[in-house]
């Protein structure tokens, strides 16, 4: 949504959500094929103390 012509801080506010509510609509999120999470590297062993990321 380009809104650089609107200077109105909420018409502009207004604006952007009302297109992002017609896209979520247009386009809807597809569903997994996977768990969520089950793609996360996991950790397996790590000494005591230390952070794991």
């Amino acid at each position: 949504m380009n809104t650089t012509t609107v200077t109105n801080k909420l018409e502009r506010k207004k604006l952007k959500r009302a297109a992002r509510r017609k896209r979520k609509l247009e386009h809807p999120l597809k569903p997994r094929e996977y768990a969520r999470g089950s793609q996360k590297r996991k950790v397996k062993k790590m000494a005591r103390g230390q952070s794991k990321r």
